[in-house]
């Protein structure tokens, strides 16, 4: 990637933004040696990136990682884990049946099997997501529900009160959910609206499918969404490690685990 040498505070900022999501972190020193600027420029770079959530500042640099309090930048998980995702949607795929009403979170793994539900006909699909929305709307076939609320830039998704009423106010037959972190027989998300979110999808559902990629699994985050017993079923791919799959069986929740492509 070119930089520029740094005159420009907005294209440095975009240069460091696209630099930390790619590689997943950097150092306040290599930033330094690559704009020709001060430690205090990027210092300010750096709060400006973190206020508009798309990093976060640590010790010596910044991360795009996420962390026990913070979940990652959209388009940081957009291209994580992509060959796990992959896997998990083709599986859940599995689940879905002509005429259902099924609802989609704003997970980026739950993203990955909107992409496939295109194939089927006569389906009502619910989402808060927007890149959800954009990726179905076209469909004839589909009968599609945007959730209406506050809308939040970096997960470009609603929140909030109007959005959890107009859950409240549905049944579907099947919701398809993914999280942050999955511990301890619980299931966790870092921000408060989020998981208020998640709750009251869990409650509108006759069935709860939970997808999760090998990586949240072992982990905790702030806030508990629900017990992993409100699940029907949890779907991981094959890289998971054996004890975590044991430990989420030992809770009587059937796991179903999608075999990753070489």
């Amino acid at each position: 990637m070119g930089v520029s040498n740094g005159s420009s505070q907005a294209g440095r900022l975009n240069q460091i933004a696209e630099l930390v999501l790619r590689n997943a972190s950097v150092s306040i020193q290599e930033l330094v040696d690559m704009f020709q600027v001060s430690k205090m420029t990027i210092h300010r770079d750096l709060d400006e990136l973190e206020q508009q959530g798309i990093l976060r500042k640590v010790r010596g640099g910044a991360t795009a990682q996420p962390t026990y309090l913070f979940e990652s930048h959209l388009n940081y998980r957009i291209n994580s884990a992509k060959r796990e995702k992959e896997a998990i949607a083709a599986a859940a795929f599995a689940h879905v049946e002509p005429g259902e009403a099924v609802m989609l979170d704003d997970s980026t793994t739950i993203l990955a099997l909107a992409k496939k539900l295109v194939d089927i006909s006569h389906l009502t699909v619910i989402t808060n997501f927007f890149t959800t929305v954009e990726v179905l709307r076209s469909c004839r076939q589909i009968n599609l529900i945007s959730l209406g609320g506050d809308y939040l830039f970096r997960y470009n998704a609603v929140v909030g009160d109007l959005c959890e009423q107009m859950i409240n106010s549905l049944r579907v037959n099947t919701l398809f959910m993914s999280t942050s972190a999955v511990s301890d027989g619980y299931v966790f998300h870092q921000e408060e609206v989020i998981v208020r979110v998640k709750r009251a999808m869990i409650k509108s559902a006759s069935r709860r499918i939970l997808l999760l990629d090998h990586g949240k699994l072992g982990k905790q985050a702030l806030r508990e969404i629900a017990p992993i017993t409100d699940f029907d079923l949890v779907i991981v791919d094959s890289g998971a490690d054996p004890a975590h799959i044991a430990a989420i069986r030992e809770h009587d929740v059937p796991v179903e685990i999608a075999p990753l492509n070489p």
